[in-house]
């Protein structure tokens, strides 16, 4: 028996809120049955498990991560808002000790499923032409036009030295209008939302390539909103699209991910992956 390895052990995918008669069956994690564990009136989506989800291998490690998130999708359908856990996340021993498990997390469990009820995850990028973005830049400021001025008259040692101040006060530029733009989408964004939190460079397995197409990531947001608010801000967001040179990537609805407390590592859980 490895490290990874257990006599007994129940994977973990998500927390919901069941009804008198809720049930739940998918294919999960390497092809194994998921069943629902009822605990009360939480019930947690389980499978079998021998050992951590353990691998160097990264295209099985992103197919196991894909069908952790395709069963928490799949719960998110067949009950309230999920709370999900991270992938490989693994109590060790049979069924009651995902009971005792759950009695100890009753009251952080509770707490979020009643909060987060109805509320969903969307994800939001502002994208903007490279060359278009350059070009309106040039335009509306006055340094550029002066330096711009001066490379042409200038000799070549000279003109090297302002290309250089050049692309430093061009840098500068698309920084502070980046910087507007984020806020601005941001605050757009808070009037339909409960929750709104500026991504910055991290990525998820679900985010679309970064390809070089010549456009340039200028924000990127994780927002927590009521269903009842989707078509509203889908509306917004097409306004702000509508602008030459703009893209706006959104999607969703998804499971709260980035809206819950992380469980897995503590209080008596493994993980691998």
């Amino acid at each position: 028996m490895s490290e990874t390895d257990f006599d007994e052990g129940r994977y973990l995918y998500c927390a919901v809120s069941l009804d008198e008669e809720s049930s739940f069956e998918e294919t999960g994690v390497d092809d194994e049955p998921v069943r629902l564990l009822a605990v009360g009136e939480i019930g947690i989506v389980v499978h079998d498990c021998e050992s951590l989800y353990d691998t160097a291998d990264m295209d099985e490690l992103r197919r196991w991560v894909l069908q952790h998130q395709g069963v928490v999708d799949a719960a998110g359908e067949a009950f309230d808002t999920p709370i999900p856990f991270q992938f490989d996340t693994v109590l060790t021993g049979s069924d009651d000790r995902v009971h005792e498990w759950v009695d100890d997390e009753h009251e952080t469990l509770s707490e979020y499923l009643d909060s987060l009820s109805g509320h969903w995850e969307y994800r939001v990028e502002l994208r903007r032409d490279e060359d278009a973005l350059e070009e309106d830049l040039t335009a509306s400021d006055g340094r550029l036009a002066e330096l711009d001025e001066e490379i042409e008259a200038a000799g070549s040692g000279t003109a090297f030295m302002l290309e250089k101040q050049y692309d430093q006060r061009l840098r500068e530029l698309r920084r502070e209008r980046r910087n507007e733009r984020a806020t601005a989408l941001g605050d757009r964004l808070a009037e339909f939302a409960r929750e709104v939190n500026e991504l910055g460079e991290r990525t998820t397995l679900d985010d679309e390539s970064n390809e070089d197409d010549g456009m340039a990531t200028q924000a990127r947001f994780t927002v927590l909103a009521p269903d009842d608010r989707e078509e509203a801000m889908g509306e917004m967001l097409d306004e702000v699209a509508a602008e030459a040179g703009t893209e706006i990537r959104f999607t969703g609805p998804w499971p709260p991910y980035s809206f819950v407390p992380e469980i897995g590592g503590e209080d008596g859980t493994q993980t691998g992956g």
